[in-house]
């Protein structure tokens, strides 16, 4: 096939593009500006474009399919090119539907925990040498990939998010996958801008169970009660498996699992990570591999990358990174913190970067999520309200929304930093949580505290 993308830089576009010329088709794309990792995948493969923009005239006849991505807006104007030739435009999810549609597809959807559980899965599978076609939102480690695609495998294995298909598609991408098998971590109510009610975005989650294929599996959370309620609900011929947290304890600053097989430790902590590795057992099941294997393998994962990740140590100090970005995941690792070092302050610095975090109206949705943090630092960019046409969010509106009694808020980077690297982190916790980069802060300096 010739395949031409639009926006080729994202995070997953890049991979999907990269895969598709690993597979021997003939590939094109553009983009307004590619960042790091994808720029130097892209450029190491040739695939980076040699201008930034878009560029009408690579449209041509000769393209099988357009691969839209959500990057790109509806007024776009190789997107408009596209649209007058009448060629076949498909959204990511769309596209990578068709792809695998001769498959037993497998998706783990839930507003957190999928790209932990998918990790989860791919890492035992890997461990007993078992191949599957996958598409995870982070790779476990630095070289790995986020998505591969063969011709052999039976099974692919899909993270599957609720979020909008493309500027031209409004339908939530996991909409598109129409599984046999499929995981429903929870539902707490995020991406405020498409979903204005929680409502409407518990009912994104009906469509989608109904969208399971007849005498399909659903293995969902039994601890989260409005799931729970959804999937007691819905009448549709499927297999409904619910799971909970495993039985477990910590000792030593190590969180052991208790299994048949005896006390297992786990280089992971958390109850919210243990529910994860409960769900992803069940699926891995279903793919083939029973208990026994799974949890020989499991002790071994680290996690996946940005999410509760130790990025580095002193004798008496600890720095994590993690993509928290919604208020369930905020409250889920600063609790994980506290239960894995009580005797340690724990420091949390998050940053409002989401179009739902930076909702005012939104915001108070934070109240109470980091009660188990003993200071809290909370950041946001006033530049990122423009970008997102929110708008200002004052200092005190924050402080009342999440009601700690410890908490400080930074919207200068600069001023941040200077706090952080001013500090003396002694018998401390201190975890930053993003889906951004808290507007470039310094990682090398700050890492250097701690060592």
């Amino acid at each position: 096939m010739r395949l031409h993308f639009i926006a080729i830089g994202g995070s997953a576009m890049h991979s999907l593009a990269l895969e598709m010329m690993s597979l021997g088709h003939e590939v094109t794309g553009s983009d307004d500006a590619i960042f790091e990792p994808s720029k130097s995948k892209l450029e190491s493969a040739g695939l980076l474009p040699q201008k930034m923009g878009w560029f009408p005239e690579k449209l041509s006849k000769v393209i099988d399919v357009v691969v839209l991505g959500m990057h790109a807006k509806s007024d776009n104007p190789e997107l408009k090119k596209a649209q007058d030739l009448d060629l076949k435009i498909q959204s990511y999810p769309e596209f990578l539907a068709s792809l695998t549609k001769e498959k037993t597809r497998v998706v783990i959807a839930g507003s957190h925990g999928k790209t932990t559980i998918t990790s989860m899965i791919l890492h035992a599978l890997r461990y007993h040498e078992i191949d599957t076609d996958f598409m995870v939102g982070a790779s476990v480690s630095k070289d790995s990939k986020t998505l591969a695609l063969s011709e052999e495998n039976d099974f692919v294995l899909l993270e599957g998010d609720e979020y909008l298909s493309s500027a031209i598609d409004s339908q939530p991408k996991f909409l598109w996958y129409k599984p046999e098998i499929t995981l429903i971590s929870g539902i707490a109510w995020d991406h405020v801008n498409v979903f204005p009610t929680f409502e409407n975005y518990v009912s994104q989650f009906e469509r989608f169970i109904y969208s399971i294929q007849a005498g399909g599996v659903l293995i969902y959370n039994e601890e989260d009660e409005v799931l729970k309620d959804l999937v007691n609900s819905v009448e549709h011929p499927i297999k409904k498996i619910s799971y909970k947290t495993p039985e477990h304890f910590i000792s030593e600053g190590t969180t052991y699992l208790e299994t048949s097989e005896g006390s297992l430790p786990l280089m992971i902590f958390g109850s919210h990570n243990l529910l994860n590795l409960a769900g992803a057992q069940w699926i891995a099941q279903l793919m083939g591999l029973d208990s026994s294997d799974f949890y020989e393998a499991i002790p071994s994962f680290k996690g996946a990358s940005k999410r509760l990740e130790l990025l580095v140590k002193s004798a008496t100090a600890f720095l994590y990174k993690d993509f928290a970005h919604a208020p369930s995941k905020v409250k889920a690792t600063s609790s994980a913190l506290k239960a894995q070092f009580p005797r340690k302050k724990i420091t949390v610095c998050v940053e409002l970067h989401t179009y739902s975090s930076l909702d005012s109206k939104f915001i108070i949705q934070y109240a109470n999520t980091l009660d188990a943090a003993d200071e809290v630092m909370v950041f946001y960019d006033p530049e990122a309200l423009k970008i997102k046409n929110r708008d200002a969010i004052p200092p005190e509106t924050i402080k009342r929304a999440f009601d700690h009694p410890v908490l400080e808020v930074f919207t200068q980077t600069a001023s941040l930093e200077s706090k952080l690297l001013e500090t003396d982190y002694n018998e401390e916790v201190l975890v930053m949580m993003s889906s951004g980069n808290f507007g470039g802060l310094n990682w090398e300096a700050l890492q250097s505290r701690f060592t």
